[in-house]
């Protein structure tokens, strides 16, 4: 099955002619008819094998991608997973889309979210959830659920997602796949459907750690359409696959956080692959994560209520009324914290703790190349997990949320498979803001050195 291969392969493969777009098609086409039961797609693409041929010569070569329908694609619908959007055809091209399209990349469809991706589930999605493709009786984690799922029964060669606080990362250790999250204003946020504008960032899901390298490559860069995206200058990240990490100093945070322990002992033994490696592992005491969950969620909640403040039913068709109980459980909190008398007492003091995490991390990285922790507290949850529980996504991100509000650039790779229910746990690694090389590098070394990826031919 050509649609198992990872994008180096794939893009290889059609360039040396060894496969043919058609046959590539043939065999997505009946994955998606085989998976549909996952509801990883909100909408298809049927004219995705369209004049594909004629991208050979191109850097993506045609391959088929899946994007998160929170990104705006030109006449074709993006709802955000919300029926307030549900008649929503742009007129425009998000950044992103844009790029890939430029770079030779097929779309293969819109895949499924949280609503406005307010979520760690894809419960939330007002289309009906998403299953996880590993055990279909439990969740695939959100909001880029469908882009993990997909990505993770091979209904796409890669992904395109976006991370507000574990939602690129999150999904991926859920579904066992790999999610690159950018520094913030690495990758343009023009034409995404706004959820926290300070921290908002697409990347990729990928196979493997280089694939996400591949497709950063094609994202990343200057957006004169977002004025928060950076003009600093872009790195081939492919260039640091396969590099040593020997000397590499590498910091382990969080492990002795309550509620650990029964993935603890599953965890740290994956450690000693540094160690064979050459780098020095240490165990660092960080600033609490669990000071994150609050903060985040004075934060977003604050940045939601103005950002959903806009989609009245003149512009976007539908109107407010339609909105899921989690969008307005979230506006409502942000509109409170944002009040008269309260903005000091709440939105303000969030972001003094948020400047009290970059200093820590800042402090930090001083002493280490990149930290490295669980990508979530536990495996993915069962359907329904997250129902009549407020703080549901909150929760599942804890081990996240601080590297976000941050800004800094994270991976997530599988680090370990249950061999009882094929669910997987995944190694979050950040490093310091503008340095996804140093993720992708210790990413990458652990790949190729473990055979906890299911794509991967190195282990």
């Amino acid at each position: 099955m050509l649609n198992t291969l990872t994008l180096k392969n794939t893009i290889d493969q059609l360039k040396r002619k060894k496969i043919s777009h058609k046959e590539l098609y043939t065999d997505l086409r009946r994955s998606l008819e085989q998976n549909s039961e996952l509801n990883a797609y909100l909408t298809l693409n049927e004219h995705m094998e369209k004049d594909v041929e004629n991208l050979l010569d191109t850097p993506l070569a045609g391959v088929p991608i899946a994007i998160k329908d929170n990104f705006c694609t030109k006449n074709v619908r993006t709802t955000a997973s919300s029926t307030v959007l549900d008649h929503f055809i742009p007129q425009f091209e998000s950044t992103a889309t844009r790029k890939l399209k430029e770079a030779g990349g097929v779309f293969v469809g819109k895949t499924n979210l949280d609503a406005w991706a307010h979520g760690s589930s894809t419960e939330t999605s007002q289309y009906g959830r998403t299953l996880n493709p590993r055990n279909k009786e439990h969740l695939p984690g959100g909001s880029s659920g469908g882009s993990a799922a997909a990505v993770a029964s091979d209904m796409c060669t890669i992904a395109l997602g976006s991370e507000t606080a574990g939602s690129i990362r999150q999904p991926s250790a859920w579904c066992g796949t790999v999610g690159l999250k950018p520094t913030y204003g690495r990758v343009s946020r023009y034409g995404v459907a706004a959820m926290m504008s300070s921290t908002d960032s697409p990347g990729p899901i990928g196979k493997t750690v280089e694939d996400t390298a591949i497709l950063l490559n094609y994202l990343a860069g200057h957006d004169q359409n977002d004025g928060t995206s950076s003009s600093k200058e872009v790195p081939d990240f492919t260039q640091t696959i396969g590099k040593s990490i020997k000397g590499m100093k590498i910091g382990v945070v969080y492990l002795d956080h309550p509620g650990l322990a029964s993935i603890k002992t599953l965890f740290e033994p994956q450690l000693k692959v540094f160690e064979t490696l050459g780098a020095h592992v240490e165990y660092a005491t960080a600033l609490n994560p669990s000071y994150a969950i609050g903060d985040y969620t004075v934060l977003q909640r604050s940045e939601v209520s103005s950002n959903l403040a806009r989609y009245d039913g003149i512009r976007y068709g539908n109107d407010r009324s339609l909105f899921g109980a989690e969008a307005k459980r979230r506006i409502m909190l942000g509109t409170f914290t944002l009040s008269k008398g309260y903005a000091d007492k709440y939105y303000s003091l969030a972001q003094k703790v948020r400047t009290l995490f970059i200093e820590d991390y800042a402090k930090l990285f001083q002493k280490y190349d990149v930290l490295v922790s669980l990508t979530s507290p536990g495996f993915a949850k069962k359907i329904g997990a997250s129902e009549g529980s407020a703080m549901f996504g909150e929760l599942e991100d804890m081990l996240l949320e601080a590297s976000s509000i941050t800004g800094l650039p994270g991976i997530n790779v599988p680090c370990y498979r249950d061999p009882a229910t094929n669910l997987y746990l995944g190694m979050n690694i950040i490093a310091p803001m503008w340095q996804e090389e140093k993720v992708i590098t210790v990413g990458d070394a652990f790949e190729k050195n473990t055979d906890w990826n299911s794509w991967s031919t190195h282990g």
